[in-house]
């Protein structure tokens, strides 16, 4: 598989090492401004890195739009004229709908719009992904892509933003609570790094718990709370402080923004 890669930032560069260590690419561009900055992944032999997306283009067969939103409609008019009937263009740019989309390059073009997060360097990624009529044809191809590093659900393009949301941003949910688990084991006298590897895998294995299961969390945490014992009262103490409520909350605030974001007021 021919990829392309144009913008090479830090999620396009995540999306490059998910492929890349699962060997999903026989060859591979990476497009970015200062190339500099990337120079390092020519180590792996099939991938080239260059300023010029229009060569990227005609080097390969599947593009994944990773650029800002505002470069790329710029970017899209640049390329219409390269693409042909074998590209398939995966965009992950949030806010810019495949109507959007279709507008420049066309409806006869395969369009598939993902949401993955930066997990997918490590092959842990939740991505979401949708398309138009022509890239329905395709949603297998891309599905292929991305279930190589991680877990892709094929969703309404209506629930992109909340996708974005809980997916893209959940990391740095998920992140800021695993931070808090570490500060508390501090708290309770481990050292540092001891604290966040408590942290880090009991996150992990509660989510795998899960997976593994397809049972309800609060099924799993029924297991662990006896009466009048440590857990409940913990997570009695977390609720009554608005645990939550304020992950909740956060959530919304978060799809509102980027709502607002859609409709152009940054």
């Amino acid at each position: 598989m021919k990829i392309a890669i144009i913008g090479a930032g830090n999620l396009g560069l995540s999306i490059a090492k998910g492929v890349l260590n699962t060997n999903g690419a026989t060859t591979m561009y990476l497009t970015k401004r200062n190339t500099a900055e990337i120079k390092d992944y020519e180590k792996y032999g099939n991938v080239t890195i260059t300023t010029d997306n229009c060569e990227a283009v005609k080097n390969s067969d599947v593009l994944i739009l990773a650029v800002q939103p505002s470069q790329l409609e710029r970017i899209l008019k640049d390329i219409k004229n390269l693409l042909t009937e074998n590209h398939v263009v995966i965009s992950t740019i949030t806010g810019f709908s495949i109507a959007q989309m279709e507008d420049i390059i066309g409806k006869d073009k395969y369009i598939i719009r993902s949401m993955p997060n930066t997990a997918i360097s490590v092959g842990q990624s939740m991505t979401c992904v949708c398309s138009n009529d022509m890239g329905q044809k395709r949603i297998d191809l891309a599905k292929a892509i991305f279930n190589r590093m991680g877990h892709t659900l094929e969703i309404p393009e209506k629930q992109m933003q909340a996708a974005t949301v809980i997916c893209a941003s959940g990391i740095a949910f998920w992140m800021r609570l695993i931070r808090a688990t570490t500060q508390g084991a501090i708290q309770l006298g481990f050292d540092a790094k001891e604290a966040q590897e408590l942290a880090m895998h009991t996150c992990n294995g509660a989510a795998s718990l899960l997976i593994a299961s397809g049972s309800h969390p609060e099924a799993e945490i029924d297991k662990v709370t006896t009466p009048k014992g440590c857990t409940i009262q913990g997570l009695n103490e977390m609720e009554h402080q608005g645990l939550s409520s304020s992950l909740i909350q956060g959530i919304v605030a978060s799809y509102e923004k980027i709502s607002r974001i859609k409709e152009g007021q940054l």
